[in-house]
């Protein structure tokens, strides 16, 4: 297998000159052989800030959800939690999903923007509401407190409005959810 010096050195032996014209989107390349033959070649022209590394749209679109809830470092911790790669096939880190933000025009997350659109994740939901997280867990998997969540490790997005919801009251004072069979009662122990 010959070295790149020798690649070089052959090629310059059996070109003579290369002629690029640019237009809009597209390359045309003339290759002038020594003995006289020509080549052409038409290669599409890259837009500017285009390359070959892409990241795919699923990641694309759930760094977008999450830039609305959380701070990059938390970003890169759930993405490689999921076992999501870069274009490059490297992990997340704080910088690449910063990078890839300002790539993308994707907003940075502000303190306070959840609390602005009135929107809870879990541990402000359970200390709102006085109980435990697992209690809320438990609240939004049996349908009592309707939750939002991006992805499996994503937090969970409450809308504050909801915590006022009769059901999750009743379910908060009895300790348990609501049972779904409206004929089911509910007995106090004295």
């Amino acid at each position: 297998m010959a070295s790149v010096a020798t690649r070089k050195r052959i090629l310059r032996t059996v070109l003579e000159e290369i002629i690029v014209t640019v237009e809009p989107g597209v390359l045309h390349v003339k290759l002038h052989w020594k003995g006289g033959d020509h080549t052409m070649l038409e290669v599409a022209k890259n837009r500017s800030g285009q390359h070959r590394w892409k990241t795919n749209a699923t990641t694309e679109q759930l760094i977008r959800d999450l830039a609305r809830l959380l701070p990059d470092g938390s970003i890169a911790s759930i993405l490689n939690r999921l076992g999501m790669r870069t274009a490059k096939g490297h992990t997340w880190t704080q910088q690449r999903v910063c990078v890839f933000r300002n790539d993308h025009s994707i907003a940075l997350y502000r303190d306070g923007e959840r609390a602005e659109r009135g929107e809870l994740i879990l541990h402000e939901a359970a200390k709102r509401l006085g109980i435990s997280r697992m209690t809320v867990v438990r609240l939004i998997k049996d349908g009592v407190l309707p939750a939002k969540q991006t992805c499996v490790g994503a937090p969970y997005v409450i809308r504050e409005i909801d915590l006022d919801l009769q059901e999750v009251r009743h379910a908060v004072r009895n300790g348990r959810a609501v049972s779904p069979d409206s004929r089911q009662r509910s007995f106090d122990y004295q």
